[in-house]
């Protein structure tokens, strides 16, 4: 079987439990480090499906590889080989599919509950009408045309869509342990003020055992139903 591609656009934004999910299923994958100079590759023809994840840059910054990135997202789609993307991934499938990136109204930092908008959720998430994912965003994606919002939080209207095989989210069901720690770390760099948006991070780490424990349930549901878009 051909690799999963895993775009890495920052050292600190890697794979995590999603990398985890496709060992468990013995499905193969290749990372590609964009943050360490890495090309992006020029043909879909190498790979079963496109991961995108996450990274402190925006889609509308004037980055060399960004461009190249959205071509490769429009390829693979028209192509019908599933895509994914985390955060700012789920904002290069946004634009790449003729969608747009904003400022949301507030920042979203930390452990936040996200609920279905349609009933179009069902076939990713089966009965699971809301869960907590992880956040870490200030910006926000519009959905595509042709796409169908799947999930919004009380913070960002617009936390997940689906086109066919492809699913782009704002929200994080990637994280591990050592990457919310990691990102704790950073956390005085986003000059945020604790509020309803934003939690500090000794809220964020408290009981972190059982927020990842419950978000995993809900990234097995999704990454599954993606993996069906793999392997038919």
């Amino acid at each position: 079987m051909k690799p999963i591609a895993i775009f890495r656009f920052s050292a600190g934004e890697g794979p995590g439990y999603f990398a985890t999910f496709l060992d468990a299923h013995a499905i193969p994958w290749r990372m590609i480090c964009i943050d360490a100079g890495e090309p992006v590759p020029e043909r879909i023809d190498d790979f079963a499906g496109l991961c995108l994840m996450g990274g402190p840059m925006s889609v509308n910054d004037d980055l060399p590889w960004i461009p190249k990135v959205l071509d490769l997202i429009r390829a693979a789609i028209a192509a019908h080989l599933p895509v994914i993307g985390h955060c700012l991934g789920g904002q290069l499938i946004s634009k790449a599919l003729g969608g747009k990136v904003t400022k949301n109204p507030v920042k979203e930092i930390g452990w936040g509950m996200v609920e279905t908008t349609d009933p179009a959720a069902t076939a990713w998430l089966g009965d699971l009408g809301r869960f907590e994912a992880f956040h870490w965003h200030g910006e926000t994606f519009s959905i595509p045309p042709g796409a169908t919002r799947i999930l919004k939080s009380a913070w960002c209207e617009n936390q997940a869509f689906v086109l066919g095989p492809h699913l782009a989210m704002q929200c994080h069901v990637e994280m591990t342990e050592a990457m919310i720690r990691l990102w704790c770390r950073a956390w005085a760099e986003e000059q945020a003020l604790p509020g309803p948006s934003v939690q500090t991070p000794e809220e964020m780490l408290s009981n972190l055992d059982a927020h990842i424990k419950a978000m995993r349930a809900a990234a097995d549901r999704l990454y599954g139903h993606w993996l069906g878009g793999v392997m038919p």
